[in-house]
């Protein structure tokens, strides 16, 4: 009998998960965490924070189950990616860490996108160059933080940082230097050229770890914070989004998880790794897999904007809006009667990547109404879906299961149209604790606790699989058509500002 914590360092909460092997959920425990935004496009958080939120969700959790304890085999954290923690030589915390979607270095991104051949840039590293490079933050900071960044001592994420806390051992997770753009495919070892893009000598960077590599073991002060036994071991851990993908199942080649929160995201499992600039690639978390993914920045933000913006008057009164507006909208035929929506409310990642692109609603008329603009945008980001597929069959993925999950897959009417959409089979998840049960599987694994990378899906209930609706294929073909026509005729007035 054997026990595993995972943790996940999110933007809004630390999540814990305790987990009595091989297949019982003991407990969930979250606390929320701040986030600073001093600026317009800042992002930043405090990790002492996510280390009291990780001591206080753990001590939560072992008070679950006391006996537990005795049995523990290891621990795993997830986290954003890449967010930079700096520590000074005595292992100080240096500043607030400066978050993944932290938007202020484009002067920063256009400086390295100058000096470097680009193209080159993405073969050599799996991604492009973009302000979610770790460079361009440290450019920043040496133009504007010169005091701190005169003293930095360790440059690293923040799972990275709770391993420190919990092992005193720092290393980077394989994934977190990949985003970074510090490592060379080809090896996977960090590059000390890339490095000195950010200015920093090679020593500031810990060495790299796959994530389920044994990375140290929870100190006596580690342990006395914690509650957590002395000597427990600590896993490498994982990238958060990769971690939630891989628990959902993500796991054979072709494998496709959609989710539906406030941003969309899709993630493929992949044999091999075929750097494109429309798309972000990061490593799986089984070794030699990888994932190739891509974000949509305002998918379930666009329908709450809809509900309190155009849908008030529809809504008003109703506990639920938006499955009110679900069903107003299931009398509406596919394609929304010639009404499309381009859901890029925030600009747009992937596959696009145009920060200046903007939301259209287009094709109405007198007769439309409310339930027409909402089932447009249920399309609208189903065919935003549709282009990322596209992408990965361009380039030679295998995309064979569909797998959907957060909130936005509680709608059965925009499963339904996102099946129709891509005219597959698509499988509901519920219950899916995320990144936590990732983190904590990975250390299963890594400890030996568990050898099948598999399990981790047996703890997430299946739900509904809704087949594609053959009679709205022809419809939703040329809707995806205006869809993509759309955007390109508006590109060029977008970037106009």
């Amino acid at each position: 009998m054997a026990a595993v914590i995972g943790i996940d360092i999110g933007t809004t909460s630390t999540i814990g998960i305790l987990i009595d092997l091989p297949d019982r959920i003991v407990a969930i425990v979250s606390r929320p965490v701040d986030l600073v935004s001093l600026h317009a496009g800042w992002a930043e958080e405090d990790p002492a924070q996510w280390w009291r939120n990780t001591c206080a969700v753990v001590r939560e959790l072992l008070a679950v189950e006391p006996a537990l304890s005795a049995t523990l085999a290891g621990i795993g954290v997830a986290g954003m990616v890449p967010a930079v923690v700096l520590l000074d030589e005595d292992g100080q915390l240096l500043r607030r860490s400066i978050q993944q979607s932290d938007g202020r270095c484009a002067r920063e991104v256009e400086e390295l996108a100058a000096e470097v051949d680009g193209a080159r840039f993405l073969v050599r590293t799996g991604n492009g160059i973009n302000q979610q490079i770790v460079a361009t933050k440290l450019r920043w900071l040496a133009r504007h933080e010169p005091e701190v960044f005169a003293r930095i001592g360790t440059v690293f994420g923040s799972y990275d940082y709770i391993n420190w806390k919990l092992s005193g051992a720092r290393a980077i997770e394989h994934n977190w230097a990949l985003e970074a753009g510090f490592v060379d495919l080809a090896d996977g070892a960090v590059a000390a050229d890339l490095v000195a893009l950010a200015g920093i000598p090679a020593s500031a960077l810990p060495p790299i770890r796959t994530s389920e590599t044994v990375l140290g073991h929870v100190t006596a002060e580690a342990a006395a914070e914690t509650g957590l036994p002395v000597g427990l071991p600590v896993v490498a851990g994982a990238a958060d989004h990769v971690a939630s993908a891989y628990a959902a199942g993500v796991v054979a080649a072709g494998d496709v998880l959609l989710k539906f929160g406030g941003a969309g995201d899709i993630l493929l499992a992949a044999d091999v790794a075929r750097p494109d600039a429309r798309l972000f690639l990061d490593r799986h978390v089984i070794p030699g897999r990888f994932m190739p993914n891509g974000c949509m920045a305002a998918t379930g933000a666009m329908l709450n904007w809809i509900v309190t913006g155009f849908a008030a008057g529809a809504v008003m009164g109703v506990a639920d809006p938006h499955a009110h507006l679900d069903r107003m909208a299931e009398g509406i035929p596919a394609g929304s009667e010639g009404v499309v929506v381009l859901p890029y409310l925030l600009g747009e990642k992937s596959p696009i990547h145009d920060p200046a692109a903007r939301g259209t609603i287009t094709g109405l008329s007198l007769n439309h109404g409310p339930a027409h603009l909402w089932r447009a945008a249920l399309e609208g980001v189903g065919y935003a879906f549709l282009h990322h597929i596209e992408v990965f069959r361009e380039l030679g993925y295998p995309v064979r299961r569909l797998l959907v999950s957060d909130g936005g897959a509680r709608s059965l009417i925009w499963m339904q149209i996102v099946s129709d959409i891509l005219q597959m089979p698509i499988q509901r998840l519920e219950g899916h604790p995320g990144s936590c049960l990732g983190a904590a599987w990975v250390a299963a694994m890594g400890t030996g606790a568990s050898d099948d990378w598999a399990g981790a899906a047996a703890l997430v209930h299946r739900g509904t699989m809704l087949m594609p609706n053959r009679d709205h294929a022809e419809a939703y073909a040329r809707g995806y058509q205006r869809f993509r026509g759309l955007y390109r005729q508006l590109a060029p007035w977008f970037a106009e500002g």
